[in-house]
């Protein structure tokens, strides 16, 4: 029976670490592939709490590959302003909120902030809950809009390819 020698010893180690780091490699290559495509979330912050707000849509700008999620929900109570942390995915493009406020008769009434309205890749936006005092908020949109052209009239508008919802009852 003949003895190991060192050289043989660590040339023997060093193939089995080898073939542990191929086989490592491969399988997270398999796992990286398979997972899901990320898609960018915003905080939002209001009255104490803090939520994680999903994509109520999400598509490619093509308008391809379409994944649909659910509003979240964030109490507010009227007056309390409501804080959005906007990711650079979303900041670092051309972004408009949708703000949704009711009057007590019911009236809805729409108002728009876009990228425009703040410092060039603003992260971190303030939402006045009531703008006037007949106002509440009920609920926020933001979108990440692309130009659409209507095949058949030719005219173009704005549609949002990607869009988080915020639904704000009071307490």
């Amino acid at each position: 029976m003949s003895k190991l020698n060192v050289r043989t010893t660590l040339a023997l180690a060093a193939a089995g670490l080898l073939a542990v780091a191929v086989v490592t490699a491969v399988w997270v290559g398999i796992a990286a592939s398979k997972a899901p495509a990320y898609q960018p979330q915003i905080t939002a912050y209001a009255y104490g709490e803090t939520v994680t707000v999903e994509p109520f849509m999400y598509c490619t700008v093509r308008m391809e590959d379409c994944r649909y999620g659910e509003t979240t929900p964030l109490t507010v109570p009227s007056g309390l302003p409501v804080q959005l942390s906007l990711p650079e995915k979303i900041s670092g493009s051309p972004w408009l909120i949708q703000l949704i406020y009711q009057r007590p008769s019911g009236e809805q009434v729409d108002r728009v902030l876009s990228f425009a309205d703040f410092p060039d890749g603003a992260r971190a936006i303030t939402v006045d809950s009531q703008p006037e005092p007949d106002l509440r908020l009920v609920g926020i949109e933001v979108q990440l809009p692309i130009l659409a052209r209507d095949t058949a009239t030719g005219r173009e508008t704005y549609i949002p390819h990607a869009a988080w919802s915020i639904v704000t009852p009071e307490p």
